[in-house]
């Protein structure tokens, strides 16, 4: 029986290409008895490489990009919602929230915006590419689920206020009960979530809260495998997934260099979107990509 169809082995500097056989291994009929100390890590230091596999893009099927709220949410990716403290990131996505849960329309049409946001819009659309390959779904045809997961607020005593302030049907925002043990991006249960309730958006605030213990914010290679798994979810469900996160103290920045940790979060997601004041309008607040 063949232990691998190629395995290399690590020695020093030195990759040696190497084909292992159990039976060629003393003992190995019955158990790895027989086996000496540095047969058994010879084989404990041995990966097994992938085999090639390559995609013709001419097999490739065009897919159509459908919009949660055109042109910053969209369904089946990963959106990346940052500003700075107190300027509405949360309470932002709390309406957004409400609207869905109601099966209502995100954003008023365009008769009832002011100049003012009718200007920024057409400015943020302004700076998208054309996409033919887009749909615009601003309102959902049904209400629908949502998991929020929070890392800061309490529930009972700021959540819940806030969602019923802004009309939303509670029945329909489910939680994670990470209790027993804190939830993290890479946590089976928040794919067994989105599976069981339908959940067709996806919200964790902030980032930070959801990378776990041993998770180093800044080095890319460990958030890299992280963005990836909810970027998988997102696409495998249809769902949009929303991640909150604070922004650093350098204001002298680009705004897309502003987020805490490593740019690759930024580099992973969809669309990143920056909330913030109007200056000479403090209790104005706008959304833009970055």
């Amino acid at each position: 029986t063949i232990l691998a169809d190629s395995v290399y082995h690590e020695s020093g500097n030195t990759t040696i290409p190497e084909y292992l056989f159990i039976r060629d291994l003393p003992g190995r009929a019955g158990g790895d008895d027989g086996m000496n100390m540095n047969e058994k890590n010879k084989i404990k230091n041995c990966r097994i490489e992938p085999k090639l596999k390559l995609i013709n893009m001419d097999s490739v099927e065009v897919e159509q990009v459908e919009w949660l709220l055109y042109p910053f949410i969209p369904y089946g990716k990963v959106t990346i919602i940052q500003g700075d403290p107190g300027e509405g990131k949360t309470t932002m996505v709390l309406q957004i929230i409400a609207k869905i849960t109601r099966g209502e329309q995100i954003l008023p049409d365009d008769s009832a915006k002011d100049e003012t946001a009718v200007a920024v819009e057409n400015d943020c659309m302004d700076k998208l590419e054309d996409d033919e390959n887009s749909v615009v779904s601003e309102h959902p045809e049904k209400a629908v689920n949502v998991i929020y997961q929070t890392a800061e607020d309490g529930l009972g005593d700021t959540i819940k206020p806030r969602l019923l302030a802004a009309g939303a049907d509670c029945s329909r925002v489910l939680v994670i009960d990470d209790s027993d043990q804190p939830l993290t991006m890479a946590d089976a249960r928040l794919e067994e979530a989105i599976v069981q309730t339908k959940a067709k958006m996806v919200v964790l605030d902030p980032i930070q809260g959801f990378l776990g213990a041993n998770v180093d914010m800044h080095r890319a290679n460990e958030i890299r495998p992280l963005m990836k798994r909810v970027a998988v979810l997102a696409e495998k469900y249809h769902c949009a997934v929303i991640l909150i996160g604070h922004m650093n103290k350098n204001s002298n920045g680009k705004s897309s260099y502003r987020g805490l940790g490593s740019i690759d979060f930024q580099a992973a997601a969809r669309s990143v979107l920056i909330v913030g004041r109007v200056k000479d309008e403090p209790e104005v607040r706008v959304v833009c990509h970055t």
